[in-house]
This record gives structure tokens, sequence and C-alpha cells, in this order.
């Protein structure tokens, strides 16, 4: 037997903090010697922070770098420990993202990404270069300063492999795991047994699966070790890196970090056997084969074994069921443990919500309150950072610290209800019991005096006042009306996450959270510069149908059972009156329902669709239900309203990454703002082909009836004539 134990980790570090990244990958080290683990994994990037973007550009980023690299290899943190670590390097006039392999105080490889992620939210050729030489290692001059220190001139850079005297391994970093020719297909007819995949990847809901596949698909068939290192938390901008760090054998998972966790260093240790990847290689025909034949890939020898012989008092890891969220849990963790990193980060002393009774609002505040719970529960765990942490937030005095969710909730968290003549008893009432059981700080306050001061001034102004179109107004008075309200509440907000803190006598301020969900940001069903104007926002790539299910899960996982009520209401605004022949209601104030705007939103973004082809497919879809002309008129109706209000995704609050079909315009849906919302060319186009297919079924239902009466002559020969002799049942 060839005993190997490995650790790879989880780690949340922050973009340009260089000294608390050094420091968490010291502590990462320092784990994974204690577990007696002879290779540590640490994510991508990992010295700088993953989510640097622009600062990458800087010098000074990659020469804080090797400042902080140097650091890690004068002491003896990599003493008899292989230990994998991500960093920028530059290697004569291009940048490169690169995995430092070091050991024993020495770096023995760097190895270069050869293929960057460079879509959704990814920008990586924006900031380096992929590694183009695939046959050779280089001799790459380490920078003076480094060279001094480690006593050491030159390292082999490139593609290639380590190989030990007992077994080899190699780095495989990030996207190339998801290339069509991965590298550790050819790595491993090299006689490559350990995998080392280095990180950055973001929570996106449902998205786990896709990347556990691809470790197990890496192995299964090939055989392998396969070692998965991830960052976790918010670096600095929208994305959760969602951690769960992992190690893979043959295709078996055999141990698996936590998806979503306030930790800010998590080591994963895996012991094995690698003589079971020997012998599955040995046992497969076409694979003793291909190796026969395989292209060589260069290699770095390093006179040193990493392995242990047989030990009756080892313990080897065996294959585990692999932990999944629901994704109602997904929605609860993953907003939550962002939402906790930004408070932490940005100095603030909370959060305040304008809580409206409805679900988007209290999906917020239901989040918040989950995070509540979770620091509770890290800190009865044990957790000193995180206890530091919600000390400081919390303001708490004489060695007090959290122990109940609600009296934390309510040192950090205010919500606020702003109704008006508008607003119904029934959503009053919710966001109050809503309040309660959270535990925040809520206020409950008319903005009608504010809205007719405004009503005033304009009539001052102008001689003019206007009205609801209940009460015969026109619907540009209809909609200035509704759009006063909603701007009020947003200046309301900000000013009081200032200065209630003062009120409170608490030190800082509050952030004021957004609560737009992704669907109304596709249709632009929001006021520009509202309450969904905010400092940032947890549900804002997350649709509402999504979130109904979070609602119900959590009136019962989280324990907040009014939210029950809440997901039953019919969603609306709440800014027309009321009357008793008409209440305002979301899906036809927009002329359609959020079902549709999610299918038009995956169609649009996933399925790269214009307005043509959407038609197209939706004409696959719904056409049991639907006629051609219905369906046209349902994607003109989106995207004429989707691009009149694009503009509005320009300013929309900073949110966490959630969905596939986000329309973020900052960086991970990039389009213009400013449309011929008429879309002249692709409307006619959508006219001609309902025109084809109204011409196809009347043909069609020609050709039937014809079929019918000739089987009503023939008899029972009728029946074959219409299914084979019909020239009309191919149109």
């Amino acid at each position: 037997m060839r005993l190997l134990k490995v650790a790879t980790c989880n780690l949340n570090q922050w973009a340009m903090d260089f000294d608390f990244n050094t420091n968490q990958i010291k502590d990462s080290i320092s784990k994974a010697k204690q577990s007696g683990a002879i290779i540590r994994l640490g994510p991508e990037l990992e010295i700088t922070g993953y989510g640097c973007e622009d600062h990458f550009l800087e010098l000074d980023t990659v020469n804080h770098a090797w400042e902080c690299l140097k650091d890690i290899l004068l002491g003896d943190w990599t003493d008899d420990i292989v230990c994998s670590i991500g960093m920028p390097i530059i290697n004569g006039s291009e940048r490169y993202n690169c995995q430092v392999l070091c050991l024993n105080r020495k770096i023995i490889m760097i190895r270069p990404k050869m293929w960057l992620a460079n879509d959704g939210n990814y920008r990586e050729l924006r900031w380096f270069t992929a590694w183009k030489k695939r046959d050779e290692l280089v001799d790459f001059q380490l920078p003076h300063e480094i060279s001094e220190a480690l006593g050491q001139r030159s390292v082999p850079f490139g593609y290639g492999f380590v190989k030990f005297r007992d077994t080899a391994i190699a780095a495989e970093v990030c996207e190339e795991l998801f290339t069509p020719s991965p590298p550790h297909s050819e790595l491993a007819l090299n006689g490559v047994e350990v995998f080392l995949n280095a990180s950055g990847s973001h929570h996106q809901l449902r998205k786990l699966d896709l990347r556990l596949r691809a470790f197990i698909g890496a192995t299964d068939t090939r055989g392998g070790v396969y070692m998965y290192s991830n960052h976790q938390g918010c670096d600095g901008g929208r994305l959760y890196y969602d951690g769960c760090a992992s190690v893979v054998v043959n295709g078996d998972v055999v141990a698996q970090g936590s998806q979503f966790s306030l930790k800010d260093v998590e080591v994963v240790v895996a012991q094995i056997d690698l003589d079971v990847v020997a012998s599955l290689r040995g046992s497969v025909s076409s694979f003793q084969e291909q190796a026969s034949c395989k292209t060589k890939v260069p290699s770095v020898e390093v006179p040193y074994s990493l392995c242990q012989p047989f030990n009756l008092k080892t313990r080897l890891s065996i294959p585990l069921k692999i932990k999944y969220h629901s994704p109602e849990e997904e929605i609860a963790f993953g907003p939550g443990c962002w939402l906790w990193d930004y408070l932490r980060r940005s100095g603030a002393s909370g959060f305040l919500l304008p809580l409206s009774g409805g679900a988007d609002s209290s999906s917020v505040a239901a989040i918040v309150g989950c995070m509540c719970q979770l620091v509770v529960k890290e800190i009865a765990n044990g957790d000193e950072q995180v206890k530091a942490d919600a000390i400081r937030i919390g303001n708490y005095k004489d060695g007090q610290y959290p122990t109940d969710s609600k009296e934390f909730a309510k040192r950090i968290f205010y919500t606020v209800f702003m109704g008006s003549e508008n607003s119904s008893d029934l959503t009053r009432s919710r966001a109050k019991v809503l309040a309660d059981e959270i535990g925040s700080w809520h206020l409950d306050v008319s903005i009608d005096a504010v809205v007719s001061a405004f009503l005033s001034l304009f009539q001052t102004l102008t001689g003019k006042r206007p009205r609801y179109k209940v009460d015969g107004g026109s619907n540009a008075e209809n909609l200035s009306l509704q759009n006063i309200q909603a701007r009020i509440r947003m200046v309301l907000a900000f000013m009081l996450a200032s200065l209630l803190p003062w009120v409170h006598s608490k030190p800082g301020f509050y952030l004021v959270l957004g609560s737009s969900n992704v669907d109304e940001g596709l249709r632009g069903y929001l006021t520009k510069y509202d309450c969904s104007s905010a400092d940032i926002n947890p549900i804002g790539s997350i649709s509402k149908q999504d979130l109904r299910a979070f609602l119900r899960w959590a009136a019962i996982h989280l324990g907040y059972p009014s939210l029950a009520d809440v997901e039953a209401a019919p969603p609306t605004a709440e800014l027309e009156p009321i009357r008793s022949d008409y209440s305002q209601l979301d899906e036809v104030d927009m002329g359609m329902t959020y079902e549709e705007l999610s299918v038009y939103g995956r169609l649009r973004k996933v399925f790269r669709c214009g307005p043509v082809s959407m038609f197209q497919n939706l004409c696959y879809r719904w056409s049991a239900t639907l006629t051609p002309s219905q369906i046209a008129e349902k994607v003109k109706h989106f995207f004429k309203y989707y691009s009149i209000n694009r503009h509005k995704m320009t300013v929309l609050t900073p949110s966490y990454h959630a969905e596939s079909y986000s329309p973020e315009d900052n960086r991970f849906d990039l389009r213009q703002f400013l449309y011929n919302a008429r879309w002249p060319y692709q409307f006619r186009k959508i006219d001609e082909l309902v025109g084809e297919l109204d011409v196809k079924e009347v043909v069609q239902e020609a050709g039937d009836h014809g079929a019918v009466a000739a089987a009503s002559d023939v008899g029972g020969m009728g029946v074959a004539a219409a299914g084979s002799g019909n020239p009309n049942v191919g149109l």
C-alpha cells in the first residue's frame, strides 16, 4: 500500500487584503500539517483574492503577492508538506494566473493556467494571458529579492507535472476541468495520480451537482485522486464563492467540505491508498492501450517520498453520501453568509430594510434572520472570529456576546413599514408580525404627509394636481403618483439608516437593503431610484417562484410562521388606491405572470434567444394552449418592456448573484440600454412566421376534413389511406 494523506480547504479571502489572506493561508497550512497531511491545496489566486479585477493590472498587486509568498517560504510553513498556492505572476511581459508548488521552503514548479474563464461573471482574459506552450517547461528567473531570500535563482514554469519517488502530482486550475479536452486526461496517461484543482467558483442555484459530477467524471474511468479547493464567502463583490472543498478517489467522493459557512478557514482531509488508482488503471484495457502511445507531458523530478507504507492504525477515507442543499436552503444560507461578510467587512453596524409585508421584502428579512441564527450557532460552536465580529457589530459590552438570534437581530436590524393611504391593514400587520418573529427593531411610518407636500409643490408650480387612473387620471399621472411614493421611501430609508444609530446612541451606520427580484429587474417592473435602490440586495438575482418556495420553507425551518401568509397573498405594489372594484396586482400590471417571466429570462440569457428564436421556441412549448398569434403577442410584449426599461439595470443595486438569467448590467449581462423598443425587423419576422403557421394550420385542417370524408366512403381502408397517401400530412 502507498498511503497518502491530503488536505484541501475552503478559504474566506478578501480581495487586496494581503495581510489577512496570508494569515489565512498560514492557518490552513498549519491545520493541514496538524492532521498529518503531506499535500495542502489552496484556492485559485488565494494570496491576492480572486476578485481583484482591474487591480490585477497593477504591478503592486503582483509584487505584493511575491512578498507574501516569500513570507510563507521563509518560515517553517512548507516544511515536509507540498503546498499549492495561487497568485498572479509576470513572466516576460505577460501576466499569468498561476499555482506555485512549494516544498521545504523552495519553489519546485510554477504552473500557469492554460484555459481562462471568460464568460458569465468571469473576465480572466482581461487580466491574464493563457499559457500556450504545452510541450516544454521554461526556466523562470525568480524576482531578485525572492531569489536572494530563498537562495534559488530559477524554477520550471509551464504545463507539466511533478514526479516524486512514489507518485506524481499535477495542477489543473479551475476552468481547465470544464474544457472539452481537460488536461487531466493526458496527465493520467502520463502517470499522474493526484490532481490539484485550485478554483474560484461562485454559487449559483442548483449548480453544485454539475461541479461534483465533473470531479467524479475526471477519475471514475481513468482513476486518480482529485483534490478540489475553493474560496468561500464574499471577497468584495457580488459573488459568493461556495466552498465545497472535496477529495474524490476513482469516482467516489471521500471528503466534502461545507458549501455555506461563516468559518474563515475550513480544512478537509482524506487518507487514501494510491494503489487503488494503479489497480483501476491496470484493469482497464483501453487505458493501458492509450497510455502506451500517449503524448509526453513535461515533468519535474523531486527526490522526495510522499507516501507511507501499510499501517494497521491508519484508517482510510471511505466513500460518502454527497451533501446537497435544497434550493430553499441555498437561498437562506448563501445570501445569509454573503450578508454577514459584507456587514463585518464594510464597517457598518447593521442593516435597515423597508419591509412592506410583501413576498420580496419579507424574503430579505427572513434571510437576515437566518444570518443572525447562523451567527449565534457558530458562536455556540466555538468560532472566536465570528464571536469577535458579532461583539463589535452588536456593540456588546462587559464580556457579553450574542446567545439569542432575536436579541442579536434587535441590535443590528431595523425594519420600517412605510405606509401610505394605499397600503392595506393586512400588509402592515404582516410586516409587524414578521419583524416580531425575527426580532428586528420595527418602525411604522406614514409617508402621506410627504407625498402631499410634493403634490402641493407641484400644484403651486403648474396649477395642476395629478390624479390616479381609477379617479379619472391619465397613465402619465397614474405612473408619476406611484413613483413619488416609491422614491420617497428610498430617500427616507437612507436617512433613517444614517441617523437611527445616532438616535439610539449606537456607533456607525446601517446598510440599506434592497428587495427587488430578478424577474422584476428583467421586466423593469420597478421605479428607478425607489426602494430597489439600496446599498446591497441579497435577492436581486433570485426568481419570484424560487422566493415563494423559500417563504414556504422558511415559515417552517427558520421558525417564522407568518411567512406562510405572506406567500399566500397575491403580489401587489400597493401604490394605487384600493377600490371595491379595483385592487392593484403585479402580474396584471406587468401583463405577464412571474412564471412566464422566468421562461423569458432563461430563453433570453441562458439559451441566447432574440425575439424570433424565442417565439419559435415558445411555439413548441406552448402550442398546446396558445395559438401562434397569442405567443407572438406575448413575446412582443416582453421585449417591448424589457427594452424600454433596460436603462434601469445600469443603476441596479449590487445584488447577490444566484441565477443564470440575471439581467445585472455591471458584469454578467452586458447589453445596450437604449433600444428601438419597436424591434421593427424582428417583430416583422415574427409576424411573417405567424402568417406561415396560420396558412399551414388551415391547410392541415382542410386535409384532416378530407381524410375524414375519405374514411367514411371507403370504410376501414380509409384510415390507412389517410395515414399514408394524404398529400397534406407532411405540411
